[in-house]
């Protein structure tokens, strides 16, 4: 049998703390990058609701093994933080958790210099973001989704350009009367609208993701794919539930649905789809998309998922 390479060193930092003061206290993130490499992309990474800049290590050590910087915010309602619903911040961290990412933009070169080693390594115009959950909501924000008001008027464009490209991970989707009472009373961002989300982006949606803030199937997870114009591909992870077979951690007892398999399918193609929007490797999503087949080839039992793609002109 051949000796199996080595895996990459990386190096990771946290807290890399950021000044402030409108949200009450300072942004903590991490940065987990290759300890070799130059001109190396960037990867900002939402949580879902709970979690924290510590979660996701079974992507973040698939993609900096592939020569991302990955950098990772700590939103206000990371459990650790404590924050309720009586808390006057609560009815808008929704924004906040926007702000947050911008704020890492803004301060990336501040973020990179905490890393011994890291500063003049980092190619700083090849930045995505990938979001999970509600992070995908957010991150959603950056790349041109709106919430619609009350009377269904678009609200503030958030779209950040420094971003080339998006991954949005079991990201909600639009409101059609059927969010459950708590959802609609509690989450007022939860009304998107995608037809001004032009970024090119992937989704990736389990087909057994069945929210309970929704009365609708799994196929609300797929509204952004179909509503949005810069959605270019879904990859629909097979038996797959909210956390896509355990992305959030190695060895979390919340996942219900665990399987290295999935896992392994989302890692492979949100860092293929990326290295491609980024410019790293013009082939890398097609040869992905060979590997992992279309969605006529769900009828195969053994099949983890399947990829759709539109057609687009660039």
């Amino acid at each position: 049998m051949a000796p199996t390479a080595p895996r990459p060193q990386v190096i990771s930092v946290r807290p890399v703390t950021l000044s402030a003061p409108s949200r009450g206290q300072d942004l903590e993130v991490r940065i987990t990058a290759p300890t070799t490499g130059t001109d190396l992309p960037v990867i900002v990474f939402a949580h879902g609701f709970g979690q924290s800049m510590t979660g996701g290590d079974p992507l973040v050590d698939h993609w900096t093994a592939n020569g991302f910087v990955v950098v990772q915010p700590t939103f206000l309602d990371a459990k650790a933080y404590g924050l309720t619903l009586d808390d006057p911040r609560y009815p808008t961290i929704w924004q906040t958790r926007v702000d947050d990412l911008e704020r890492v933009l803004d301060d990336l070169d501040q973020i990179i210099d905490a890393v011994p080693g890291l500063t003049g390594r980092v190619d700083t115009a090849r930045i995505a973001a990938v979001g999970h959950s509600w992070g995908g909501q957010s991150v959603g924000m950056l790349l041109g989704a709106r919430v619609l008001d009350a009377d269904g008027r678009p609200g503030e464009d958030r779209t950040d350009h420094r971003l080339r490209a998006g991954v949005l991970l079991s990201t909600t989707g639009i409101a059609r009367g059927d969010l459950v009472p708590f959802a609609q009373e509690h989450f007022a961002f939860m009304s998107p609208d995608f037809s001004r989300l032009h970024t090119p982006s992937l989704v990736v949606a389990g087909d057994h993701d069945q929210s309970q803030l929704s009365t609708r199937g799994p196929d609300w997870f797929t509204d952004v794919y179909h509503l949005s114009p810069g959605a270019r591909h879904l990859v629909t992870v097979h038996g797959g539930e909210h956390l896509l077979g355990g992305i959030q951690d190695y060895e979390s007892t919340a996942t219900t649905d665990e399987s290295p398999e999935r896992v392994d399918l989302v890692r492979r193609t949100t860092t293929a789809f990326l290295r491609t929007e980024l410019g790293l490797d013009p082939d890398a999503w097609s040869a992905i998309v060979d590997a992992v087949g279309p969605a006529t080839a769900v009828g195969s039992a053994a099949a983890v998922g399947h990829i759709e793609s539109k057609e687009h002109h660039s």
